[in-house]
């Protein structure tokens, strides 16, 4: 038995959104994403000042699933995968329920970056994948201990994964990805020939 213990974990729930359907599901999605990002004005002036060269509907509409039944049927499908990380986390929800309160898109054309960042006032945040060309970057989290090391030497390229300071989760079309909404993440740049499209989102607990 090892003298060494693991303690304060970070944990992230990666998982298929639902077993079947998935194509047909992402495709009207997509459709209304598309959609959205030429009819949204007011959003990509905003995208123009803080997302350059991508649409985000996060300054405009970030309440689809209160806009769109489509968006309505994912806040849905998403609620067993909220539900199994919560308890995973071991969170107490006694008396209140985790709600959805934000939920918006991001289309990330080649080239496009999204900056190191966290989701404030949220308890659980996450991103859904929609559309995800070949050579798409994943989603890197920053260990959230990183401003307090010391005198650390390097980790080494083979430490394991909850060791490092970086850690990418690989997007990929019908995934779900689930965290703590405190940990910092951020977007590399986009080397896909295409765009890579997402919706990204928020459950409060109070």
């Amino acid at each position: 038995m090892s003298a060494t213990r693991r303690l304060f974990p970070t944990l992230i729930h990666v998982a298929p959104l639902q077993r079947s359907g998935v194509a047909a599901f992402n495709k009207r999605l997509l459709a209304e994403c598309r959609q959205l990002s030429v009819d949204d004005e007011a959003g990509r002036r905003w995208s123009a000042r803080n997302y350059p060269g991508g649409y985000t509907s996060y300054g405009s509409q970030s309440r689809m699933h209160r806009l769109s039944p489509t968006f309505a049927l994912l806040e849905r499908r998403l609620q067993r995968h909220v539900r199994d990380y919560a308890t995973e986390l071991g969170l107490d929800l006694e008396g209140r329920a985790l709600a959805m309160t934000d939920c918006w898109v991001n289309i990330m054309p080649p080239g496009v970056v999204h900056g190191l960042h966290l989701h404030p006032v949220s308890t659980i945040s996450g991103t859904y994948y929609v559309r995800v060309p070949s050579g798409s970057p994943g989603l890197k989290f920053e260990d959230p201990r990183l401003d307090r090391f010391m005198a650390a030497p390097p980790r080494r390229r083979d430490a394991a994964p909850d060791l490092q300071p970086w850690v990418t989760v690989p997007a990929r079309a019908g995934q779900v990805v689930l965290f703590e909404s405190w940990l910092r993440h951020e977007v590399t740049a986009n080397r896909a020939a295409t765009e890579r499209v997402s919706l990204s989102f928020n459950f409060n607990w109070f």
